[in-house]
């Protein structure tokens, strides 16, 4: 079970005051040495977090997985192919989200979506789509041509009660449905210390990709510690 750490949130406090700190690469190097598997970083096209230069320090800087999640777009795409991420997830994007609300509609963007996976892994570049868990999508994403796919969990996350066990079975299921058909699996969005277990333990998961709650404990026992702490629950 791999760990992907998301530092989009360190970048977002810089940002509020437009200076230097805190240093979203110092924190991804502190993941690192706390035990993460990967580093993510979102790079927007409104840029309101993680800027260009960010993306290219963290290049040289990170020696784990480096994902990249972007909008399908032109320039998205030519900077993921100068930069070369280890991986790319594809994301839908909207100016006034505070965070991304759901997975990509595959119906409505197939070959914009298509064509972004062609080109980015035509240059050796794996890509994995961000997708609702739903059965139709897992399937559609195969069909596009994606290495992988990452479920969105973030109804789980939200859900209470009974809603809850029927969101956790549409993940189980979606993610079930992605490895009989050949599809490398994640999964991510709104997990935390207290949801992230029974996501971890669905079997054939290759990782979990976490941002908001790691950062947010960081507050308070640092970077390194937060990032163990979530490595240590998401042992199977």
């Amino acid at each position: 079970m791999l760990l992907g750490v998301n530092v989009d949130h360190v970048a977002t406090v810089r940002q509020a005051r437009g200076g230097t700190e805190p240093d979203p690469v110092s924190a991804a190097i502190d993941a690192i040495e706390g035990g993460a598997d990967g580093i993510t970083v979102h790079l927007r096209e409104d840029r309101r977090h993680i800027q260009d230069n960010d993306l290219k320090a963290l290049r040289k800087r990170v020696t784990i997985e480096l994902n990249l999640e972007m909008a399908a777009t032109k320039e998205m795409i030519g900077i993921a192919l100068r930069v070369r991420p280890d991986m790319v997830t594809l994301v839908p994007e909207k100016r006034k989200e505070l965070t991304t609300e759901g997975g990509l509609d595959l119906k409505k963007n197939e070959q914009k979506i298509k064509r972004a996976i062609e080109r980015i892994q035509g240059k050796g570049i794996p890509v994995s789509l961000f997708i609702n868990p739903s059965i139709r999508d897992v399937v559609a994403s195969r069909r596009l041509g994606a290495q992988m796919v990452e479920i969105h969990t973030g109804r789980y996350a939200d859900a209470k009660g009974k809603k809850k066990l029927l969101e956790l079975k549409r993940v189980e299921q979606a993610i079930k449905k992605a490895l009989d058909i050949g599809l490398l699996v994640n999964a991510g969005h709104g997990l935390n210390y207290f949801n992230v277990q029974k996501i971890a333990v669905i079997s054939g998961i290759r990782g979990v990709y976490i941002g908001h709650s790691i950062v947010s404990r960081a507050i308070f026992v640092g970077i390194k510690e937060a990032v163990r702490e979530m490595k240590e629950l998401i042992k199977t």
